[in-house]
């Protein structure tokens, strides 16, 4: 369950993308809210500037939350929705990990630029960054995301789980569960998506340098059918914890594959793992995480896998 949300701002426009999620996960997941603002040594001498408005942000979130509540019918448990302002003085990407770390965040929330990628804060690549330590999930929201997949949608959504088919990368399962079911898991679809890669040369063709067409025919239909066996099981498991869940199976480039169906079929949030190594395929996650982040409109729910 998510009790704590990051959010990090650096002043601009872009990184007020997430007032729309801020406010809408915190309505109706009953999250407390920190928005945090880091600056630099040299701009100490408008410390309270920087603190006016991280603090006014804070405010107005807050009232929007609790309006979502009550356009919602949404009863707090137990209290109102909480939202403050911090700022802290150093290097922002180390300054929002510590402050994650230090009280109990769990879940950051911040945005990315458009389909060029992470956006270069003012002192690096802050949002890459946090994304590759990060101890708990990152929500990525797009700058300019289209309006029909926006979370004031929420929770009437749909969510796209790419899977490898290793232990890493099911690593996201749970926070699927918890995301579904923590308001209303009967609102929520969920569909997995497994990709088929081009056949590799089999064991059983030593002396072949290359599979002929009816040999990777062959091959696919035996690989999509383990991969449909694999999916099969991971369904059950999920409708067992009473999701609504279904199953796809694409062949070709996994990154490819999954940002043309994801552009095809706008999801409400797309929750992926940051890196994991399926054994068939043996396509790196980390990299097509990082390719799907550049090519797709919908957020991205990131969850960095503990080995």
């Amino acid at each position: 369950m998510y009790r704590r949300m990051l959010v990090p701002l650096d002043g601009s426009e872009l990184a007020e993308v997430v007032f729309t999620y801020a406010k809408e996960l915190a309505g109706r997941l009953d999250l407390d809210l920190i928005f945090l603002h880091v600056y630099s040594p040299e701009q100490s001498e408008f410390a309270s500037i920087h603190r006016a408005y991280v603090e006014q942000a804070a405010e107005i979130i807050k009232r929007h939350s609790e309006e979502v509540q009550q356009r919602t019918g949404i009863q707090p448990a137990g209290k109102a929705v909480e939202a403050r302002g911090e700022v802290a003085v150093g290097h922002p990407a180390e300054e929002i990990l510590h402050y994650a770390d230090e009280n109990d965040i769990d879940l950051i929330l911040m945005a990315t630029h458009g389909r060029s990628g992470v956006r270069r804060w003012a002192m690096g690549s802050v949002a890459d960054k946090v994304l590759h330590a990060s101890k708990v999930p990152v929500l990525l929201v797009r700058a300019g995301i289209p309006k029909e997949i926006v979370y004031d949608k929420w929770p009437s959504t749909t969510i796209l789980v790419p899977l490898d088919g290793s232990e890493l990368a099911e690593s996201v399962l749970p926070h699927v569960e918890a995301v579904a079911k923590q308001r209303g898991a009967e609102l929520v679809d969920v569909v997995l998506l497994r990709v088929c890669q081009t056949p590799v040369i089999p064991s059983n063709y030593p002396q072949v340098t290359y599979l002929t067409q009816e040999e990777a025919q062959k091959e696919t239909a035996k690989y999509k059918r383990r991969v449909e066996q694999y999916l099969a099981g991971v369904e059950k498991r999920l409708k067992d914890v009473g999701l609504k869940v279904r199953s796809e199976v694409l062949v070709g480039e996994p990154a490819d594959e999954i940002v043309d169906y994801a552009n095809q079929n706008p999801f409400n949030l797309i929750v992926m793992a940051t890196h994991g190594v399926s054994g068939f395929t043996r396509w790196a996650l980390g990299s097509v995480a990082d390719r799907v982040l550049l090519g797709v409109s919908s957020p991205i729910f990131l969850v960095r896998p503990v080995k």
